[in-house]
């Protein structure tokens, strides 16, 4: 057993670098109107002489923070006392866990619950929900589901969002949990993947399935509108669903319907959604897609900045990189994929079918997102595969493995994903890196990988990923904030930690307080970096030394522990949601 240390103070001098002086600034205790803790008192950690950067914004100073049990007891520029942990934090920042608003970690937390490349990065939050959620499912969905797995193959046991929660919380994880319930998850229950509207009656139920889902804990509604067959949903439809999150205290979060030639008209709809459904919105990972489209970045903003200043409340996560990532069903018209993977194979297996879909393909698309056109094939990387004799064609792009094979671009697209078995995963490349840049710094943008939480290990090294997998966060806080001055140390960690923890309607994580569930990252804000890469990018992030989940730690002197204190963090409905 660990004895108590009871802790001398040493003389309190800062012992950071030049670099990170230009970052930031350390204030007296007169400026930040907290007091020293004078009482000496006994805790389970005490974080000695770190920076503390707390999630309000305001300035950091020097200070101590005190844990007992899983909720931080004080932070304070002095707190005396005896711990039997303390954490030497001289040099380093102190703030609270970051939050991952856009996360797809579910089936890696089940094949290791570690999720060990996010919390290098400081992530002790994880939100599940674009588009698809993890429930609620019905037996045939669950069927379909268990067909398709690739890598990671498990039983699904759970239908409710309840049950899952309580799954993964038993299974052992590291980060804690937290999922949006998916508009395209609610859609399959109730009209499979048919392109129809809803009637009365079928818009009725699925709104019952969100106002359950919302009083097991969801955050929200999320949509992804740019896929089958979520892009069936007309904006009546997505309004309806929104609002019954709106009336639990919910917000409506999306990958919009469009986010290239006609991501304006997106945005309208977006705004057009939380105003009449009453609640908040977001953005999902704001881009301008294709070079055609890259000056649309300044009527983007002006658009969610109209819409703040009417009273709305519109906001948007991101990822900090040029490229996107997802499958080669976004290279091919929605129509197509109509009842899902096997019809959709069925159709491309048809001469007649597959000539119109070669042809849309290679043309500018009219009323759907067709990253194809957009990244075209010698920026497309391939970068995960379900069947194993195609693995080896990871990491080569379209371009290349098309000049291989002797067949278009296009025809080799169609292939790849009859020979598959899946929508096969890719890397775009779409982006400017300047607007990338300039986003960082919007006061209302938030977080989040769009990946899964890894490790260069096991299954995992079976595919391949896209770096924002190991470097999201630390490329925020390296490039964008050290190197290029795009935000301060404190405004970013606003943005990775309170100001998402507020959007999900949580009042006890976010923050370095009294009260607050001790979820802590402790980090070299001198050396915090990215270093995963396009063509490896299973690689750790650096800079981050010890991280705490609801006390616990789970990354220590920079190694992992055995530690799997993660749980299921649940929105502002739970067993709450008013009945209708």
């Amino acid at each position: 057993m660990n004895r108590p240390e009871t802790r001398q103070r040493p003389k309190r001098t800062l012992l950071f670098s030049a670099a990170l002086l230009l970052l930031t600034s350390c204030t007296t205790v007169a400026e930040t109107g907290v007091e020293p803790v004078a009482e000496a008192q006994s805790y389970d950690i005490l974080i000695d002489n770190g920076l503390i950067v707390d999630g309000s914004g305001s300035a950091p100073y020097v200070g101590d923070v005190a844990i007992r049990n899983d909720r931080i007891v004080a932070v304070s520029p002095e707190i005396t006392g005896s711990a039997t942990r303390v954490i030497d934090a001289r040099g380093l920042a102190v703030a609270p866990g970051f939050i991952n608003m856009l996360s797809w970690a579910p089936d890696a937390l089940i094949a290791d619950g570690a999720g060990e490349s996010d919390i290098r990065q400081g992530i002790t939050l994880e939100v599940f929900g674009e588009g698809w959620s993890e429930a609620p499912l019905t037996d045939k969905m669950v069927e379909t589901l268990e067909s398709e797995q690739g890598d990671i193959r498990y039983p699904i046991s759970w239908r409710t969002l309840d049950q899952y929660f309580d799954f993964i919380e038993n299974r052992g994880i590291a980060p804690n949990v937290a999922s949006f319930v998916g508009a395209t998850t609610v859609r399959i229950n109730e009209l499979d993947y048919a392109d129809v509207d809803p009637d009365a009656a079928q818009l009725d139920r699925m709104r019952a399935l969100v106002r359950e889902a919302m009083d097991d804990g969801a955050m929200g509604v999320g949509s992804s509108l740019i896929y089958a067959p979520a892009s069936y949903a007309e904006t009546p439809e997505l309004v309806a669903l929104a609002t019954e999150s709106a009336r639990c205290g919910g917000m409506y979060i999306s990958h919009m319907r469009n986010e290239s030639d006609h991501v304006l008209e997106a945005v309208d709809e977006l705004i057009e959604i939380a105003e009449k459904s009453g609640g908040p919105a977001e953005i999902y990972h704001l881009k301008q897609a294709g070079k055609d489209n890259w000056d649309k970045l300044d009527p983007i903003i002006a658009r969610v900045e109209a819409a703040r200043a009417k009273g709305l409340r519109i906001t948007a996560n991101m990822y900090t990189y040029t490229a996107g990532s997802t499958g080669l069903d976004a290279a091919m018209p929605t129509w197509v994929q109509e009842g899902g993977y096997e019809q959709w194979k069925k159709r491309l297996q048809d001469p007649e079918i597959r000539k119109r879909v070669l042809v849309e393909m290679q043309g500018k698309p009219v009323g759907w997102e067709n990253l194809f056109y957009h990244a075209g094939p010698d920026k497309t990387m391939l970068v995960g595969f379900k069947n194993d004799k195609l693995k080896p064609l990871t990491g080569k792009t379209l371009a290349e493995v098309a000049a291989m094979r002797g067949t278009s671009p296009a025809e080799t697209a169609i292939d790849l994903v009859i020979e598959d078995g899946s929508r096969v995963q890719v890397v775009y490349f779409l982006m400017d890196e300047e607007n990338v840049a300039r986003q960082t710094a919007l006061p209302w943008m938030s977080f989040g990988s769009d990946a899964a939480a890894l490790a260069p290990r096991g299954v995992f090294l079976k595919s391949s990923t896209h770096p924002r997998a190991y470097g999201n966060f630390a490329r925020l806080l390296g490039k964008y904030v050290r190197e290029e001055n795009r935000a301060t140390l404190a405004d970013a960690v606003r943005r990775l930690s309170s100001m998402p923890a507020s959007h999900l309607g949580l009042k006890d994580r976010g923050n370095l307080a009294a009260g607050q569930f001790a979820d802590v990252v402790i980090f070299d804000p001198a050396t915090i970096a990215d270093k995963a890469t396009y063509a490896e990018p299973q690689q750790f992030a650096v800079g981050v030394q010890h991280v705490l989940v609801n006390g616990q730690p789970v990354l220590s002197g920079g190694k992992m522990t055995d530690a799997r204190p993660g749980r299921a963090v649940r929105g502002p409905g739970w067993n709450s949601c008013p009945p209708r």
